[in-house]
């Protein structure tokens, strides 16, 4: 295993340049360790998957349905509400768990700072945004669209045909934006149909042109993700599909206990993904002072 100082320092160096692409994903919301310096007040996190799942599940009543049912499977719990009650008091749910109150995380500030031109991420809140807006930059966004009508929506760009620049970081919401109840990637339908939306082809694949032809030349940060999570690496292989593997860049993820089995395949076999085994509340404080020379503020 290549040892983390090397991959900061690589990572360090990618990112002072502009050219590394952050794939943003709900844990970097989590609590930090007991002994972590820093802190970030429970009433300010957002629900991460299972709490969130949970507490659909307590909302929704799934257990009365399902009393063997799995609490912490969103992807289903979510389904049975929308069923239940409706697709927009699901949304409406969802943002007041995870959106309605809460406040960035340290972790998600000092990341604002760092110099992503690109930053992909399956959160359907808006802190990192926030983050960014109070520091000046003006991030772009593209949304997705799930084109579910026979009239079609082409995928947002970036504009002007301009490269993405970090004061101006094209954000990509994949799994879609608490503004938007239609683009929402929550439940076993939405999966469904995201998958088969994936092979669209241009004006209307749902990566815009831009990441598609950037994830080919620069490598890109997993933050915030756990590669047992089968949709991941679901995602992670759409992405990556009919692309010769000789010509992928690095791929890194952070993750604090990788698991055995997938390591083995992802990481010593088949060289998809280059872990760094930590947590984020200790790699993303030094990959900023890596950066920029400075400790990570509270």
């Amino acid at each position: 295993m290549v040892d983390n100082d090397e991959i900061v320092s690589k990572l360090a160096s990618l990112v002072s340049q502009g050219r590394c692409i952050l794939f943003l994903g709900a844990a970097v919301h989590s609590p930090p360790p007991d002994s972590s310096l820093y802190s970030y007040p429970p009433a300010d996190r957002p629900l991460l998957g299972g709490q969130l799942s949970e507490h659909l599940a307590i909302k929704g009543k799934f257990q009365d349905s399902y009393p063997q049912g799995n609490l912490r499977d969103l992807q289903r719990v979510a389904l049975h509400f929308e069923i239940r009650e409706s697709r927009a008091a699901l949304v409406s749910e969802i943002r007041t768990a995870i959106h309605d109150g809460k406040k960035p995380s340290p972790i998600v500030r000092a990341l604002a700072k760092l110099d992503f031109p690109i930053v992909i991420t399956t959160n359907y809140d808006q802190l990192f945004e926030r983050a960014l807006r109070r520091i000046a930059k003006e991030p772009i966004f593209s949304i997705y669209k799930k084109n579910e009508e026979k009239e079609q929506e082409s995928t947002d760009e970036y504009p002007g045909g301009d490269d993405p620049c970090p004061q101006r970081p094209f954000i990509f919401k994949i799994h879609g934006d608490v503004d938007r109840p239609e683009s929402i990637v929550i439940t076993d339908e939405d999966y469904i149909h995201f998958v088969l939306r994936m092979g669209d082809k241009s004006p209307f694949n749902p990566i815009p042109d831009a990441i598609q032809y950037r994830l080919k030349k620069w490598p890109t940060l997993f933050l915030g993700y756990s590669l047992m999570d089968y949709n991941l690496r679901l995602l992670f292989k759409t992405l990556r599909w009919r692309v010769d593997r000789s010509r992928w860049p690095d791929t890194y993820s952070v993750d604090r206990s990788p698991d055995p089995l997938i390591f083995e395949v992802w990481n010593n076999q088949r060289k998809y993904v280059k872990y760094v085994v930590s947590d984020v509340w200790s790699f993303v404080p030094q990959l900023y002072r890596n950066v920029t020379g400075e400790e990570m503020k509270e």
